[in-house]
């Protein structure tokens, strides 16, 4: 790192002069094997990102992966709270981000004091909270788990018990209406799943009548009861993989497109709009969050192996201990 002192990372990710005839994928391979680093990528995450990943996957997967790395440094191509799940598994590795920024809208949505005031007033109430939550959140949740494993988690509780779920409400309901459970909800919603209206994906199922609809549970009830099959990014992946359909209409994040067109060549994916434009064109829907890590941010981060994602040792204990909970439940 003999050129450290000529970048910035005041904006919470690196600035540095990256030459225009620099070959980034090739770089990034050459200094992940010099360094023995690995690429985590979700998704949600850029075509260019994907490419260079180790490994790619929702955010179940993604900490499975965490737990049994074998690498000095670890890059997590995501959001910021996936590259803290990363450092919780892995406090003795450097794990690294390629943009401090890339925040989300749940874990925004669910604060710290706010779920403590809410446990202290109902102390018989058992605490799950969704992996897009921060540190701090974890460390008081009893259990945490993904729209992956989110069912089954709740249905190997006692009936009896009482549980808030938390932050996200479609999610929530979801599990509820699946499990037969009155959960108590957190008012808090995905941004990107929010955006997605209920005549805009029935104006395309008009225009793709064979198509089937996979949503994700973070949609409004609305999209969900109109649609073929709701799950997780992996699960959605999976129905796929066992359909005999040819087409498909996909309301999630935008970038998942690049793994089911990777994976199935032979079959047809038209991604849900977040807005239409006009009779034949539309917005796709993208997490702005996701979109912030880009192949040259992904390039100079493991470069100069800043910016680092920091967790104190007491909180993250806390925090491991809801984390090791579900991963042994899933």
């Amino acid at each position: 790192m003999s050129d450290i002192n000529n970048i910035s990372v005041e904006k919470g990710y690196v600035e540095a002069f990256v030459s225009p005839f620099t070959d980034l994928l090739e770089d990034i391979e050459i200094i992940k094997k010099r360094k023995n680093a690995l690429i985590l990528a979700h998704y949600y995450q850029n075509w260019a990102i994907q490419q260079a990943a180790d490994f790619i996957g929702d955010s179940l997967a993604l900490a499975q992966k965490a737990v049994s790395i074998d690498a000095d440094i670890i890059i997590m191509c995501g959001v910021h709270f996936m590259g803290e799940t990363v450092k919780i598994l892995n406090m003795n590795k450097k794990v690294l981000v390629p943009d401090l920024n890339a925040g989300c809208s749940l874990a925004q949505s669910c604060k710290e004091e706010d779920l403590k005031k809410f446990k202290s007033e109902h102390p018989d109430y058992k605490i799950i909270s969704y992996v897009n939550t921060t540190a701090e959140v974890k460390a008081i949740s009893d259990i945490v788990v993904t729209s992956g494993n989110a069912v089954k988690i709740v249905n190997s509780l006692p009936k009896e018990e009482k549980i808030l779920f938390g932050p996200d409400r479609n999610l929530g309901r979801f599990i509820n209406e699946k499990t037969g459970r009155k959960m108590l909800l957190w008012d808090g919603a995905c941004h990107v799943h929010e955006r997605f209206k209920i005549d805009d994906i029935l104006a395309l199922k008009e225009r793709h009548p064979d198509a089937l609809i996979l949503s994700h549970p973070e949609c409004k009830k609305s999209i969900v009861d109109i649609s073929d099959f709701t799950g997780s990014t992996a699960e959605m992946i999976k129905f796929v993989s066992n359909s005999s359909a040819e087409s498909f209409i996909i309301v999630t994040e935008e970038g998942i497109m690049n793994e089911l067109r990777r994976n199935f060549s032979d079959k047809i994916f038209i991604p849900a709009p977040s807005e239409f434009l006009s009779s034949h064109d539309y917005f796709c829907n993208e997490c702005e969050y996701m979109r912030l890590n880009t192949l040259e941010k992904l390039y100079l981060t493991l470069k100069y192996e800043l910016p680092e994602i920091t967790v104190e040792p007491e909180l993250a204990a806390k925090a491991k201990k809801s984390i090791d909970t579900m991963l042994s439940l899933s």
